[in-house]
């Protein structure tokens, strides 16, 4: 189920015979709803870095042909992307950032701190940087600074802590020794409320692994240059993060 659905297409203001650009198809719940509208003329540029998500949306496309483009890349290189295909301008573009559900769901990609997985968190397995690689030999201060920034949590130093002397005993590999870990290091009063004690912790692994905020501001500053006059550029944000990297982007711009 596509989120924010009628408010994103809503959004796009579609034309019949436009282009446009869904930067992380994933299931490809929007570009549905995109094909259907824009016509037998239209284009749709479906980009994803996860291949199994490239997969599911060339299935579920399959009936919309010829008005389908999907390439397996990263939405930062979109503006290299749509000039090798000789276009040089779009009518709106889409971003959904952060994890999918679809990804959460396939255990063995290690995004869930539910399901015991590999340490991996990589939304392009091409990418050689997994969540194991930094939990083992990341020093312990930068593994506080993402956990702290990018997780937005408050037991962010003790978590460090705890995973570097853990980790100083024998490599730390699954999801599941990691949540134990990360419980030890939070107080058992701080955990009772509030969301699970290592939902900040996998989200900041995460959002490092990625490169997840790193890549917004040129994302957003090449999908403008790429809009046609009256062009949309819409983004579903998830949390605080990437929200105010979002606004502020957007705020700058119009000025």
């Amino acid at each position: 189920i596509p989120v924010l659905l009628d408010e994103s297409i809503n959004g796009l203001n579609i034309k019949k015979s436009g282009i446009y650009i869904d930067g992380t198809i994933g299931g490809a719940g929007h570009s549905k709803e995109i094909a259907k509208l824009i016509g037998s003329e239209g284009l749709l540029i479906g980009i994803d870095q996860d291949i199994n998500a490239i997969n599911a949306a060339r299935e579920n496309l399959k009936e919309y042909g010829k008005r389908i483009k999907l390439i397996n890349d990263n939405f930062k290189n979109m503006k290299a992307i749509v000039n090798g295909l000789g276009i040089n301008g779009v009518d709106g573009i889409l971003l959904d950032l952060g994890v999918s559900s679809h990804q959460l769901d396939e255990e063995e990609r290690g995004f869930s701190y539910m399901k015991d997985a590999e340490l991996d968190m990589r939304m392009d397995r091409r990418n050689p940087l997994t969540a194991e690689i930094i939990v083992n030999e990341w020093p312990e201060q930068d593994i506080f600074n993402i956990i702290r920034d990018y997780g937005e949590e408050r037991w962010a130093k003790r978590i460090a802590e705890f995973i570097g002397n853990e980790r100083a005993k024998a490599r730390i590999t699954s999801t599941l020794k990691l949540v134990e870990i990360i419980k030890k290091a939070i107080p058992a009063s701080a955990r009772r409320e509030g969301p699970h004690p290592a939902k900040r912790t996998f989200q900041a692994l995460r959002i490092a692994v990625n490169d997840e905020l790193g890549i917004l501001e040129k994302t957003i500053n090449d999908g403008v240059d790429l809009l046609k006059p009256d062009g949309r550029l819409c983004i579903i944000t998830f949390h605080s993060l990437e929200d105010r990297i979002v606004k502020t982007m957007f705020n700058k711009l119009e000025k």
